[in-house]
């Protein structure tokens, strides 16, 4: 008897690109894939955190660059990728929150959280399409949601307005791309424990609402993120495309 055998999640050869990589999710998610094989590139606006995470992960065994690029900057963006060969996975995943009532929200609120989450999002993996047409290469999109692109929360109206704006793009990103054996998909992740949100839980208050719709009862970790970026990002993942992968806990199947 023939036994199928389980799909890679290994990366070695490929290219990836890691966005908003200096710590956090996305210094995790480029450790990942640095630790699965892939040549992993960690871009940001800050140099020396991105050259860090570099450095930590070629001290480690790993393959990895620093490239400061600010993905607000459209044409940096286009230069960036035209600059460099396709890379095999992208994980979009810079981003920003602006938390307050909705009553409260400036118009600089909203530009500032639709731009970088939405606007640079899109636009990051638009160029990184062209780059992967040009060079015939396949691979995988992986876009940082959040549970916030399923369900509605307080003070998140911003936030909300561009996760959901995330997983729609994805869906239409998917049906575009599929003829050309590019997949495109969403994590959405609970609240992450990071050096960015550790100050939010010293709130009690905010932490207990928090617990209390993570049904498994406690915050995430950015190892939590890890196993189902590189799902996403390998050949085990092959026939996924345009769904959101929700870690949450079980906050939205309440």
């Amino acid at each position: 008897m023939s036994l199928p055998q389980t799909p890679s999640f290994r990366l070695d050869g490929r290219r990836a690109l890691v966005t908003g990589a200096g710590r956090g999710i996305g210094l995790a998610a480029a450790a990942a894939l640095a630790q699965a094989g892939a040549h992993v590139t960690l871009a940001a606006r800050t140099h020396d955190e991105i050259e860090a995470g570099a450095a930590a992960i070629r001290e480690a065994g790993g393959q990895a660059e620093a490239a400061v690029l600010d993905v607000s900057d459209l044409r940096a963006v286009e230069a960036f990728f035209a600059a460099h060969p396709a890379f095999h996975v992208l994980v979009n995943n810079a981003g920003t929150n602006r938390p307050k009532p909705m009553w409260e929200v400036s118009a600089d609120d909203y530009d500032a959280v639709l731009d970088l989450n939405v606007k640079s999002a899109f636009f990051v993996a638009q160029h990184a399409v062209k780059a992967m047409l040009r060079d015939d290469v396949a691979g995988s999109l992986i876009h940082m949601g959040s549970q916030m692109g399923h369900v509605g929360g307080p003070r998140r109206s911003l936030y909300c307005a561009s996760k959901w704006a995330i997983e729609g793009m994805n869906k239409a990103f998917a049906l575009d791309l599929a003829p050309h054996g590019i997949r495109s998909n969403t994590i959405a992740p609970t609240f992450i424990e990071t050096p960015m949100t550790k100050p939010f839980f010293e709130d009690k208050a905010f932490l207990d609402s928090v617990l209390a719709k993570i049904k498994l009862g406690r915050l995430g970790q950015v190892e939590d993120l890890m196993g189902p970026i590189l799902f996403l990002a390998s050949d085990a993942s092959a026939l996924i495309t345009g769904t959101s992968i929700i870690v949450d806990g079980g906050w939205t199947a309440d």
